[in-house]
Order: C-alpha cells, then sequence, then structure tokens
C-alpha cells in the first residue's frame, strides 16, 4: 500500500512539473483617461486573433468587459487571460447601446486601438498594429480618440 501511495505522489508531482509554463493565465488592466465626459460607459473588447480587428458589430471578441466613467476615466481588468497575443478596442458607448453610432461615415463617439495614437485613412487599425504579447500581468493605458 504504501508503495502504490509513493508511486501515486510521484506521479502527481512528474505530472505537475511537466506541464508547461502556456498553461499559466495572467491578468490584463486596461486603462483610459482623457474621456470627453463621464456620460455613458466604456466598452472594452479584448481579441486574440489575426484578422479580428476591425469589429465594427463586435463579432469576432474573445472577452467584452464594460465600466462605468469617473473623472473622464475608465479602468478594467480581464482575468485568466492564457498567455498570447492580444489587442483591445475601446468604445465611449455615451448612450449604452453597444455599437458605434455615426455621423457621416464616422463614429461619433470615442473609439481607441492599443497600440494606436490616433487613426486615419493611412493609419487603420489591424491585430497586428495593434497586438501585443501577454506573458505577465500587465497594465496598458489607451487613449480615446474621438473623429
Amino acid at each position: 500500500m504504501r508503495a502504490l501511495i509513493t508511486g501515486s505522489l510521484a506521479m502527481l508531482l512528474l505530472l505537475r512539473s511537466s506541464m508547461a509554463p502556456d498553461d499559466a493565465s495572467y491578468s490584463l488592466t486596461v486603462e483610459v483617461k482623457g474621456l470627453r465626459n463621464s456620460t455613458g460607459e466604456v466598452q472594452f473588447t479584448l481579441y486574440n486573433k489575426d484578422g479580428s480587428i476591425p469589429d465594427e458589430h463586435f463579432a469576432k471578441y474573445y472577452k467584452l468587459l464594460k465600466a462605468g466613467i469617473i473623472n473622464g476615466s475608465s479602468t478594467v481588468r480581464f482575468e485568466n487571460i492564457p498567455q498570447g497575443r492580444y489587442a483591445v478596442n475601446i468604445l465611449h458607448d455615451e448612450n449604452k447601446n453597444g455599437k458605434i453610432d455615426k455621423g457621416f461615415m464616422l463614429p461619433v463617439e470615442g473609439i481607441g486601438f492599443s497600440n494606436y495614437a490616433s487613426i486615419g485613412l493611412r493609419n487603420r487599425p489591424n491585430f497586428s498594429k495593434a497586438g501585443f504579447d501577454l506573458n505577465s500581468d500587465r497594465t496598458i493605458e489607451m487613449k480615446v480618440i474621438y473623429m
């Protein structure tokens, strides 16, 4: 019986030590400041696949969180995120309808993408440019862009 218990413990230790570090999960905190008002909420959308952004109708995301606004700032924390490459999109959803409202083809609410300080015809969002590696707990600050 003692040999069986010792063997089982040894097998558990062996299995545990052979787990790849890729099985680890992390947290990602996303902060946004400089919102033009504290009306509505901020929608934070996390993506994990090439070709997933732009995603105008929010159909290709990995995780989505919403947060209130205090003094023109908003923050969320994504938990239990596997190691990998990610991109974040934000929407200052002033009317809380969950979509990007547009005027003449341009958003009338604030939007933003990780690694982007501006958006234009020559600087269109894509996953490879907005992407970043997550291999530890991380905090990123994003810029909201009003067109």
